[in-house]
Formats: structure tokens, sequence, C-alpha cells
């Protein structure tokens, strides 16, 4: 939507809200799922955890060990790209007016999830632990290329602003978060009784810290559900995000969710 016609960001208790919160939170179990799986079927790093990745990439560089390195950088540039594309894609889609722009982006995520399941798979069977250097640094940059794309989406279209890649930082706003509740619970009770303004920050804050610790549990779970389904169907196991990706994007369809990103003072 053009920024001329925008309208106020809607509560994080609407009904709106409540549909991006479960977007965020679905997500988020999809991308601890493709994480896991491509770090144990593909090469052992993580094509959503970039920060983990960067680790490993100066430790190869110093270790001259040039083909893990190589691994890892082209992580970080399928990411980095993605993301860039992502961003572009929404930004054009705003000043056009184009709501549902979600669908573009994560129908893009899931196309490439697609093509590893569906050729990987084939691959592994046929190469068992063999894999060509340069196959494994295609499949690499197609699984980070989707975690990329879904962060831009995520975080521009978002609740607050979310990044179910990205946990380190869900984590510290859940810390900041709760140490805001601390002192709002303490002057609600010793400094401003009773205040209305102090117990709607309450119950806002409570319903933050609930959200953003389920971004974190909800990556586990899709990591530990990712571990068991690889142990029988390798690459296969990624049609289960892509199953994921098609209920998103028929929300989209529903209730377009690119109506605003929230603004700062709301997070």
């Amino acid at each position: 939507m053009p920024r001329s016609l925008q309208q106020k960001p809607e509560p994080l208790s609407s009904s709106h809200g409540r549909t991006k919160h479960f977007v965020a939170l679905v997500l988020s179990f999809s991308a601890g799922f493709v994480d896991i799986v491509g770090a144990l079927t593909v090469y052992d790093l993580f094509t959503a955890h970039v920060t983990g990745t960067t680790v490993r990439l100066g430790e190869r560089l110093l270790e001259r060990n040039w083909a893990a390195a190589a691994a890892a950088i082209t992580i970080v540039g399928a990411f980095f790209a993605a993301s860039v594309v992502g961003r572009l894609l929404i930004e054009a889609a705003e000043r056009s007016g184009f709501r549902r722009i979600a669908s573009v982006t994560f129908t893009l995520e899931a196309v490439l999830l697609l093509c590893i399941a569906a050729a990987g798979s084939r691959t592994l069977v046929v190469l068992p632990g063999t894999k060509p250097i340069t196959l494994t640094f295609v499949l690499l940059a197609i699984l980070a290329s989707s975690m990329g794309l879904q962060t831009a989406s995520l975080s521009k279209i978002g609740p607050l602003t979310v990044h179910t890649t990205f946990l380190t930082g869900m984590l510290n706003k859940l810390a900041q978060v709760i140490a805001q509740w601390f002192f709002d619970i303490y002057d609600f009770h010793f400094r401003e009784k009773g205040s209305e303004r102090l117990r709607h920050d309450i119950r806002r804050n409570t319903r933050r810290a609930v959200f953003f610790l389920s971004i974190w549990l909800l990556y586990l779970a899709g990591a530990m559900c990712g571990t068991w389904f690889v142990k029988w169907q390798q690459l296969r196991s990624l049609y289960l995000p892509c199953a994921i990706l098609l209920v998103v994007i028929a929300v989209d369809q529903a209730r377009p969710l690119s109506i605003e990103e929230e603004h700062e003072s709301e997070e």
C-alpha cells in the first residue's frame, strides 16, 4: 500500500494482528525444520543461521580449509542476495499498491524448496555421501536463498519486527520485554497504583513476551521434527515446509499480510 494511504498500525491484539502472529509462528517452525534438514543432509552448516555460519567461515579461513570456507561463503552470499531480492519485491509492491506480495515471495521460497525436495533426494540416492562439491554448493545456495526470502518477507510484514531465522534477536527482544514488564508491575503496585495505562502496558508486554518465547519454541520444535523426518525421508522432508508455505499463501490471499509494517515504537 502506498505510504500516503497507510493507516495506523493495527494493535497486536486485533484480528489481523493475530493472523500475523500465526504466520510468524508457523514460519518459525518451518525455518527450524529447513535449517536442520540442510545441515544433516547437505553439509554441516546452518543455512538459516547466518551468524553461526559466519563464525564457521572465520574458523575455516584460518585453517585454510578452502572448500569448507567456500560453502560458508555460498550460504552467506545466497542468504543476503535473496534478502535483497525480497526487500526489492516488497518495496516495489508497496509503491504500486499491491497488497498480496507475501504470496509472491513465499511462492518463490516454496519453489526453491520443492526443487531440492524433488530433485535433491534422488541425487542423494544415486550418490550417497559422495555428492560433487558443485552440487553441494547449489543445494546450499538454494536453501539459504529460501531462508533469505522468508526473513525479508516476514520482517517487513510481520507483527512488530520479527526474524524467524535470527533467534538471538528474538531472545534479546524477549529479555527487553520481560525487564520492562517487571518495572511496570512495580510501578503499578507501588508508584501508580491501579493505573489503567500501566495495566494496559502490562497486558501488552505479557502478550509480546509470550509471542517472542513462542518464536523460539516453534523454531526448536521445527528442528526436532526435521531431525526425526530426515532419518527416513532425507531431503524429501522439505515437502512439509512447502505445505506450510501453501497455508501461509492461502492466508495472505484471504487477508493480505503486507498491510503495514509495525512502527519502531511498537517494538
